[in-house]
């Protein structure tokens, strides 16, 4: 059973990337904690979460389409180490700003800004360089633990954020975030590159055409790339707003926040892993749509709680909710697509997942104020409910798949 779980391991540079990954990631939500709290402390406005996390999607849904193109072009492990220097760089920023008490909270909004356009470089060349670094049997594996790093840093890093921000301070949060992007750099020199897309002179627009031509013609790719946005928009904001709930719902502090985040990270772990211990099976778009059935009831059920076990209990299932949902049709995307085009298509498919956060976030954040944030986030959780029994019932083409 463990062999089978943990099948795309025996790949020499699968591990190492993964072991990068894991260590980058859990710097990087260590920041997440101390900077989403102190956004919020700074402002005492849920709509600076919002556009907080906004800014930091923003250049992804700008520039992630010309990284697409680019990752066709260029040595995509040259374009993610250079994504990875720019986001170290502005974690250490972040670090000496804070260390000399003259931070503002538009600092952290133009610093977030600045690592989302590394990340636009970055996110369409790791997603173009991961299926090549394992043989197409284990695709479906190491799509599913290649969300492990993510959910296992979703747990170790809210912890680690929690304890150093209350003994250290927030400084220290940033500084580890920054150090911590030196392991994903050492993997990307240590890991051997199969595939170089050859260079080509075509304007970048014609190129940019041609993915999305090539995205028309394969069944089944149009109604997921719609399907990824409407799942962010609507079940991928909740992490986002806890803050708010713990403040206003709970009454408590930064100790509530990480225990929460640590419970959503644990569930999408456990998620992740039941993915990978399925492999690939049949009518994976029905089950992806179910799976988003029950997230949506989560979510509802949530926003509803005022106890904060059962609240627990919620955003465990919640957070499996959702990384099986988003590793099914993310593996459904990279069966389909080959490997000369995987740059631009995973681009296009990246940005209808990623820009869907930050749209749900500004969106959700300025209706909270009005309605509250048990009112608004209950309203999501039902449409995104809706939403996955459209896709299931009546526009049926990924149910197929």
């Amino acid at each position: 059973m463990l062999a089978r779980v943990f099948s795309a391991f025996r790949y020499r540079d699968f591990r190492y990337m993964w072991l990068g990954a894991c260590t980058s990631t859990i710097g990087t939500f260590v920041q997440q904690f101390a900077q989403g709290w102190l956004v919020f402390v700074l402002t005492n406005d849920p709509f600076y979460l919002g556009l907080d996390l906004f800014l930091g999607q923003l250049p992804i849904m700008m520039f992630s389409l010309f990284g697409g193109v680019f990752a066709d072009r260029y040595d995509r492990r040259k374009m993610l180490l250079i994504s990875q220097y720019i986001q170290m760089t502005c974690a250490f920023i972040l670090t000496i700003l804070f260390l000399t008490h003259v931070v503002r909270v538009w600092h952290i909004l133009t610093l977030s800004f600045v690592v989302g356009m590394g990340q636009s470089i970055g996110g369409p060349a790791y997603s173009a360089l991961l299926p090549t670094l394992v043989d197409s049997k284990d695709l479906s594996n190491a799509v599913a633990m290649n969300s492990i790093p993510f959910n296992l840093a979703r747990i170790i890093g809210p912890t680690i954020g929690g304890l150093a921000y209350t003994a250290l301070g927030a400084t220290w949060c940033f500084f580890l975030n920054g150090i911590s992007f030196i392991a994903v750099i050492i993997s990307l020199y240590l890991i051997h590159v199969k595939y170089v897309p050859a260079k080509s002179h075509e304007p970048i627009l014609e190129s940019m055409k041609e993915g999305i031509r090539f995205i028309r013609r394969r069944e089944g790719m149009q109604p997921l790339v719609a399907l990824a946005f409407c799942t962010t928009l609507l079940g991928f904001s909740l992490n986002g707003f806890l803050p708010v709930f713990v403040k206003d719902i709970f009454m408590r502090g930064p100790e509530t926040y990480s225990l929460l985040m640590v419970c959503s990270g644990s569930g999408a772990v456990c998620g992740g892993l039941f993915v990978a211990w399925m492999g690939h099976v049949k009518h994976q778009g029905r089950l992806a749509l179910l799976i988003l059935t029950v997230l949506g009831t989560l979510i509802s059920g949530f926003a509803l709680s005022h106890k904060l076990t059962l609240s627990c209990i919620l955003i465990f299932a919640g957070g499996g909710a959702i990384m099986a949902s988003a590793s099914l049709m993310l593996t459904l995307v990279q069966l389909i697509v080959t490997d000369d085009m995987r740059g631009r298509v995973m681009s296009v498919y990246n940005l209808a997942f990623r820009s869907g956060m930050p749209m749900g976030s500004l969106i959700l954040g300025s209706l909270m104020p009005a309605f509250g944030p048990s009112a608004t986030m209950t309203c999501a959780g039902s449409l995104l409910v809706v939403m996955a029994l459209y896709f299931l019932l009546v526009q049926r083409r990924i149910s197929a798949l």
